[in-house]
């Protein structure tokens, strides 16, 4: 028979995440993440996106039960049969971006985002960026109310509300996409390849000014943010067969 894995069990503050994580506990027990062979995450969309952070360096997939509101990247909560569901459960890897932004102070900041990278007025005006694609400026003014980056697993996210496009999960493929653009009006952004570095230069930073975000991090007064994706880390979570994300970034463009 082979052995039971070795859980670590993460939960959210939630009282439904910790009442599933106490009960999880005493039928599967559990264990430091850096000893375990899978980490449990409990909670929502955004403790999944921490979690996958907080152990971004660790050999063991992130397996989640949805105890939040969404659980796009959750699977469904079951405190039975989880032993056997982590033995059936089907793997997808998933690439960050990186965030290097600088402000107007000149303070550097950088940061990785799973779902997206993003670049939002902070004041009563419209934001004027210039962006600029591999070194070539691609649109010298864009006014708006931001502007964003995201990954395939990101897509339906922050990007899908700002009307952006649905990508495939294994396509080599970045979303920019426009918030409430105001010039050029009908502008709603672009797909780029996955290799893509993608530069926001914000103009007038000091009347119009712009912070930028990644994965609920903020950097607030940014004059130029640069977005990559970050080939080098990789985020695997698992998923029950046939419910996974390739399954769900389908389902979700018909409802």
């Amino acid at each position: 028979m082979a052995a039971r894995p070795k859980i670590c069990l993460r939960a959210s503050d939630a009282p439904e995440a910790q009442s599933a994580r106490s009960e999880l506990v005493t039928r599967y027990g559990d264990c430091p993440a850096e000893q375990a062979d899978v980490i449990v995450a409990l909670g929502g969309d955004g403790f999944m996106l921490h979690t996958l952070h907080a152990t971004q360096n660790l050999p063991a997939p992130v397996y989640g039960m949805n105890r939040g509101t969404v659980g796009f990247l959750m699977n469904e909560y079951r405190p039975t049969g989880l032993t056997r569901r982590l033995e059936r459960a089907e793997e997808t890897v998933i690439n960050p971006l990186h965030m290097h932004a600088m402000t107007v102070g000149g303070e550097v900041h950088e940061a990785l985002a799973i779902n997206e990278v993003s670049l939002l007025r902070a004041g009563p005006q419209a934001a004027r960026l210039r962006i600029t694609v591999d070194d070539r400026v691609r649109l010298a003014e864009l006014v708006c109310d931001g502007a964003l980056v995201c990954t395939p697993a990101g897509s339906t996210a922050y990007n899908y509300s700002a009307h952006g496009p649905i990508l495939p999960i294994g396509s080599d493929v970045l979303a920019l996409t426009a918030m409430s653009a105001f010039r050029p009006r009908r502008w709603r952004g672009a797909l780029l390849p996955k290799t893509a570095v993608v530069r926001f230069d914000v103009l007038n930073p000091e009347k119009r000014p712009v912070m930028a975000d990644a994965d609920s991090r903020p950097v607030r007064h940014v004059a130029w943010v640069e977005v990559r994706s970050a080939p080098n880390v990789a985020h695997r979570l698992l998923f029950d067969p046939g419910h996974g994300l390739e399954e769900r970034l389908i389902r979700e463009q018909f409802v």
